[in-house]
């Protein structure tokens, strides 16, 4: 193993939320591995950046199918548009979060410290090299399991729906139309220096905690938190 043999499997509870036990656990503890952890640590010669790049396509050309088969009638531009929303950087490093694939993740000391656990390109990344994992662990049927794990539920219905380009806006809506008033975000979290703030916030609807984002700035995290609210309601949970 890249880290030294282990008796018992860390991460387990991971395949579990990712829908998918890997053969050959090297694979998938590559895929948690910042390039930040190699940096610092020696005798570790490799980190997750060319699964990252791998996996960034399975993942387009699994949704892409998806895409293909649910949406008989949906034009290219139509297709290509939800495709796009689905296997962005924002929504992979929602999955990410979803799973608590942070928690996870091998980082070195300085990212560590600079709260690269809740970094959303760090998250996105290790989203898509986890996926690139899959992929050469059991081929595209295993990188299917997660993708549909973790990816698919991010779809709306409808192809013509817009609402993730204002997750705020579409909160909003439905807080006002279930509840008769909007939504709440309240900021639980500010960590780092000045210049280099990390913001986790809650989004609150009829008093419950729908929604959790993290960024750069207040309105990054609160956007975040706003998407998980409305994936949330849309799904009647």
């Amino acid at each position: 193993m890249i880290l030294g043999l282990r008796r018992t499997n860390p991460y387990r509870e991971l395949e579990k939320r990712l829908g998918y036990k890997f053969s050959n656990r090297d694979l998938l503890e590559m895929a948690l591995l910042h390039r930040s952890y190699r940096y610092e640590v020696k005798d570790v010669a490799t980190d997750n950046q060319r699964l990252e790049f791998l996996g960034d396509a399975v993942a387009g050309f699994l949704v892409a199918a998806h895409l293909y088969r649910i949406h008989c009638e949906g034009d290219e531009g139509v297709l290509t548009e939800m495709r796009s929303r689905v296997t962005s950087g924002k929504a992979m490093a929602i999955a990410a979060r979803d799973i608590q694939l942070g928690d996870f993740m091998r980082l070195g000391k300085g990212e560590e410290m600079a709260g690269g656990r809740k970094r959303e390109t760090l998250l996105a990344d290790g989203m898509e090299a986890v996926i690139g994992a899959a992929y050469l662990d059991g081929g595209i049927k295993a990188a299917e399991k997660i993708v549909a794990k973790v990816l698919i539920p991010m779809m709306s219905g409808k192809p013509d729906e817009d609402w993730m380009e204002n997750p705020k806006g579409k909160l909003q809506e439905l807080s006002q139309k279930l509840y008769s008033h909007g939504p709440e975000y309240r900021c639980i979290s500010e960590e780092g220096p000045a210049h280099k703030k990390v913001f986790v916030v809650e989004a609150i609807v009829g008093g419950a905690k729908l929604g959790q984002g993290t960024g750069s700035s207040k309105r990054i995290a609160e956007t975040e938190a706003a998407m998980m609210g409305v994936r949330k309601l849309l799904a009647g949970r």
